[in-house]
């Protein structure tokens, strides 16, 4: 817990990440340094969803509790105290991003990763206490064409056909968990050894299905082409790797795989429209339309691979 004691000695904007409000605050308690991680909604907006950062407190001082690696919640408030919004304060976790771990760790990244996730979903519902309706498919699709809708981009991309094959092939669901929802090597920090020493960033994590974090792993790390298709740095791993390192059925998880690229997209698509209209400027929006285009098609790739679009999953329509 923060005392009056503590002297914080300065607060800037976290180096690593694209959504959210995150600062690295530098500050000492009787003399001794300490780091720690302020994250912030954005101004003006309402306690929900990604903006809820108490909600994400919850989370992690459940997970905590549970002996699972995240960083520390040290403090939160729903009140309006730090520049007129709510806030999270965490602890600075000494760890190495991605980029940071020799190459030839990076098969053991991958399998530290999974072993992580599926710990993640090891965890009982009831144990995290979110008194939540788990979130469908069928739901969760929605949610990520409501945002498309919302970001109004000029793009003249498959948008619309990627959304329409997920929804005509879904795959019966599995027993419902808490999954992170953005899980993938630049939300994770890894010790010397390779080893997950912490999971970040569970703003947009919800009782759901487990394949989604796989996917999002998957889509990360995979190929396509001269390009990794993923947003963010790692090892190359396909998705039958990791489907064998979690024991999932691969056809499987191709159509979560193609959900990702289809979520992802949707993302990136209203970074976008926040980036140009001024509201959030991240100059890695300036690079982001190959990206999209690249998660739409290798997402509509990976179900025409599949004997019929429809028949993916093995179950109806979503």
């Amino acid at each position: 817990m923060i005392s009056p004691a503590w002297r914080v000695h300065s607060v800037r904007p976290m180096p690593h990440g694209h959504s959210g409000f995150t600062y690295l605050v530098r500050a000492s308690q009787e003399e001794k340094p300490h780091g720690l991680v302020l994250r912030l909604p954005p101004p003006g907006a309402r306690p929900l969803g990604p903006a809820d950062v108490v909600r994400q407190g919850r989370i992690m001082t459940a997970l905590a509790r549970q002996g699972f690696p995240v960083p520390a919640v040290l403090a939160a408030s729903d009140e309006p105290v730090v520049d007129g919004r709510p806030f999270l304060l965490l602890e600075h976790v000494a760890g190495r991003r991605v980029e940071d771990v020799p190459a030839d760790l990076g098969g053991g990244l991958a399998s530290s990763a999974v072993t992580t996730l599926r710990r993640l979903h090891g965890i009982p519902v009831a144990a995290i206490g979110l008194a939540e309706v788990p979130v469908e498919l069928a739901a969760d699709l929605v949610r990520w064409h409501t945002l498309l809708e919302r970001s109004r981009v000029d793009l003249d991309l498959p948008f619309e056909e990627l959304r329409s094959a997920l929804a005509s092939s879904s795959p019966e669901p599995r027993a419902p968990c808490l999954v992170h929802a953005d899980y993938h090597f630049g939300n994770l920090l890894f010790d010397r050894g390779g080893s997950v020493v912490a999971v970040l960033d569970w703003e947009i994590a919800e009782i759901g299905q487990p394949l989604i974090d796989l996917s999002c792993l998957a889509v990360a790390g995979m190929s396509g082409g001269a390009e990794t298709v993923g947003p963010v740095p790692g090892p190359t791993i396909e998705a039958p790797q990791l489907a064998a390192l979690y024991s999932a059925d691969t056809t499987e998880l191709e159509w979560y795989c193609a959900f990702s690229c289809y979520k992802y997209s949707a993302v990136y698509a209203y970074n976008l429209m926040l980036h140009r209209r001024g509201k959030r400027i991240d100059p890695f929006n300036d690079r982001v339309e190959p990206l999209i285009e690249r998660l739409l098609t290798h997402g509509l790739t990976i179900l025409r691979g599949h004997d019929q679009v429809g028949s993916a999953g093995g179950g109806e329509g979503g």
